[in-house]
């Protein structure tokens, strides 16, 4: 039985910023996790308890600081950030932390932006190592959501994690931002699906509802999981309605 996990930056956001509350409608709506961004701008002693209330999973948060390691100057503070990171990570039981490389930095080569990249992913490593955490690396779209962003391409995120060489360091596959650069899911991590450690799904165009735009979001994650994928699916998506019924709609849409 596929896992669903709720974006609740977005998903269960109209009774306003109370993130606890939106854990609480997460459940009450049927949803076996949840997952968001920054840790650092939430209460986490409301959450640890909403989590603990409601035993509901959190599926993934962002790894902080979120600074370009695209730059190699960023490097120290970013792994000081992640050792927090993972000790926000553990205690809320979250098996996932979401990293983004940063933009694409005129003042150096796309070349020296790569090393320092991996060079940041693999000192990460060694953070993680033992935590029971791992890290994604997330490629995201320039063409609608994200220009300047250096890492568009699934396949190259792939080689770059590939090139870390470490169990604790994958990729979040975003199939919104895959499909918007044009990518066939089944040609861009064929033979690398173990290296996915997590998957966000939304459609295209307007990044809503599952069902409302183009993607066969269903047919992508038919493959993905006919191929090995065994972890969660991130519903990170703007809702058209908050309706509890239209979010179970897309997770019987998703799970056929």
């Amino acid at each position: 039985m596929r896992q669903f996990s709720a974006c609740i930056e977005w998903l269960f956001a109209r009774e306003g910023d109370d993130f606890a509350d939106r854990i609480r409608l997460a459940h009450a709506a049927g949803l076996s996790a949840v997952e968001f961004w920054r840790w650092t701008n939430k209460e986490l002693d409301a959450i640890a308890s909403a989590v603990a209330e409601t035993g509901i999973a959190v599926a993934g948060i962002v790894a902080e600081p979120m600074i370009a390691l695209t730059n190699p100057a960023n490097k120290d503070a970013w792994l000081a950030g992640l050792e927090k990171s993972v000790k926000v990570a553990q205690r809320l039981s979250a098996p996932v932390l979401i990293a983004q490389a940063g933009d694409d930095l005129l003042e150096f080569s796309r070349a020296e932006q790569r090393a320092a990249l991996i060079s940041a992913l693999r000192a990460g490593a060694d953070i993680l190592k033992g935590s029971g955490v791992r890290l994604g690396l997330e490629p995201l779209n320039t063409l609608v959501d994200h220009a300047g962003y250096y890492l568009s391409s699934t396949a190259e995120g792939l080689d770059i994690i590939d090139e870390v060489g470490r169990p604790e360091i994958g990729i979040v596959y975003d199939i919104y931002h895959s499909a918007v650069m044009g990518e066939r899911t089944e040609e861009v991590v064929k033979g690398r699906v173990d290296r996915i450690v997590h998957i966000h799904v939304a459609d295209h165009p307007g990044r809503n509802d599952p069902g409302s735009g183009e993607i066969d979001l269903a047919g992508r994650l038919n493959w993905l999981f006919a191929h090995g994928y065994e972890g969660r699916v991130g519903l990170e998506y703007r809702p058209k309605s908050e309706d509890p019924e239209a979010i179970r709609a897309v997770v019987k849409l998703l799970s056929a």
